[in-house]
């Protein structure tokens, strides 16, 4: 049975004189909530990620012209439809595709939208050797909230490359999918993520969390969130943005506390500082980070970082040393998490959850990634607390802003409303209640029409 967004998709598509007859392929994807493991996916750590019930819906129909055309369907009408239109020979020089910093330039300003979507024809290309002789009409309608911490763009990506990957007969696993969808992102779009978004979208379960060992990619099957538990995202207003510098920053600052490491001896984490355990850690390498190093003085004693998407700059100051031990502790965390909710026991394991994601979100804090209405948010969900059945709340995702992560019982739903309300008195803003649960873009399949 179709997700009543796709249908409510299909009708708006059929109202439309977008398309001709030819066949259309129909893909979807959700967003997530990250519930834990966040930033500390570039450094190898577990994950655990919600796929969360709101969905981006992408149809793709062949042309014989080689224009790619691409609308994105508003949500109201005070948001106007956008429109994109470039050719396929656009992504070529000297009939081979062109490096990836020249197709940024083509997205800049108000085209950078479109990056997530015709950015797959070129990733496709280049990484799949597949040369597109037709050019293709793209049909866009998203239901994920953006900006607010809930991975709208890897929805988009992955709805996208499922699509024009059927539409144009390339077979990818939804693994592959997620990688493809990855580079679109760091590459084309110009943000350094990790791939534990993409992957939530593509290979995600319906009410289930997805574990995930960024190393870099490594599905650890999905786990059962148990009966009484729920999930839910609450929006602190805060515009959320994985291309903000404060992001690049932190990941930035992870990388050289890595290199640093390497260089120091003691435990080889072998590429990652998540397979760094707390002991070995605060036993060998404490005393070797410094809690800011500026990018001139990394720079003057290493030759760079292993990262390939971020750099150091030399006029930058970074938070070295907790960028470097948040992925350590924040392994452990998940860790510890996930064994908890394989090993259920009852409620009273609710509040070892709570802790965890407490800890977990004062970590982003002291890497400089949280924000002054997050924590308002945090604070009201650890003040509700026990006598409400809510267990734990943390931010989510990249930080600075978004969405909160909120963990309790069923039971919870109204102290959840109660909390929205409180929140919107004391800052004017209404918080989006985030919660649900859908199917990744693998499990959905693709329809045609």
């Amino acid at each position: 049975m179709k997700p009543p967004d796709t249908r409510r998709f299909i009708k708006r598509l059929k109202e439309l004189e977008f398309f001709g007859p030819a066949p259309i392929f129909i893909s979807r994807a959700p967003g997530r909530i990250d519930l834990m493991g966040g930033i500390a996916d570039y450094s190898g750590s577990l994950v655990l990620q919600w796929p969360i019930a709101a969905a981006t819906n992408v149809a793709v129909q062949l042309q014989d012209t080689p224009a790619i055309q691409i609308c994105s369907l508003a949500l109201s009408r005070k948001n106007p439809s956008r429109f994109f239109e470039m050719s396929v020979a656009d992504f070529a020089l000297n009939d081979a595709p062109v490096d990836y910093s020249a197709a940024r330039e083509m997205f800049h300003s108000d085209r950078h939208w479109a990056a997530y979507v015709a950015g797959a024809f070129l990733v496709l290309w280049r990484e799949r050797d597949h040369r597109f002789r037709q050019g293709a009409k793209i049909l866009i309608g998203s239901e994920v909230p953006e900006a607010k911490g809930v991975s709208s763009s890897a929805a988009l990506e992955v709805a996208a490359m499922t699509a024009i990957a059927a539409a144009y007969n390339i077979d990818l696993s939804p693994t592959e999918v997620a990688f493809l969808s990855q580079k679109v992102e760091n590459l084309v779009a110009g943000a350094p993520c990790g791939v534990m978004d993409q992957m939530t979208a593509a290979c995600g379960k319906s009410d289930r969390l997805l574990a995930l060992l960024c190393q870099p990619g490594e599905l650890k099957g999905t786990i059962r969130l148990p009966g009484e538990l729920a999930i839910w995202g609450l929006d602190s207003g805060i515009r959320h943005s994985v291309a903000g510098v404060d992001y690049g920053v932190v990941r930035t600052a992870a990388f050289m506390g890595l290199r640093i490491i390497e260089e120091t001896g003691g435990p080889d984490p072998h590429g990652y500082l998540a397979n760094l355990t707390p002991d070995e850690f605060e036993d060998n390498f404490t005393s070797q980070l410094t809690s800011q190093m500026s990018g001139a003085d990394f720079l003057a004693r290493y030759d760079g970082i292993a990262d390939s998407v971020t750099s150091v700059d030399p006029n930058q100051t970074y938070p070295v040393f907790a960028a470097t031990a948040h992925p350590v502790y924040e392994h452990a965390r998940v860790k510890l998490f996930a064994e908890t909710l394989q090993n259920w026991q009852g409620s009273r394991d609710g509040w070892p959850l709570g802790d965890l994601m407490y800890e977990s979100h004062e970590s982003y804090s002291a890497c400089g990634l949280g924000s002054s209405a997050t924590d308002e948010l945090v604070r009201l969900v650890r003040d509700a607390g026990e006598e409400h059945s809510l267990y734990g709340a943390k931010i989510t995702g990249g930080g600075s802003g978004g969405t909160v992560a909120v963990l309790g019982q069923h039971s919870a739903q109204p102290a959840i409303e109660a909390i929205a309300k409180r929140y919107a008195q004391r800052t004017g803003h209404e918080p989006l209640i985030i919660s649900g649960s859908s199917a990744g873009a693998g499990q959905f399949g693709v329809l045609k029409l």
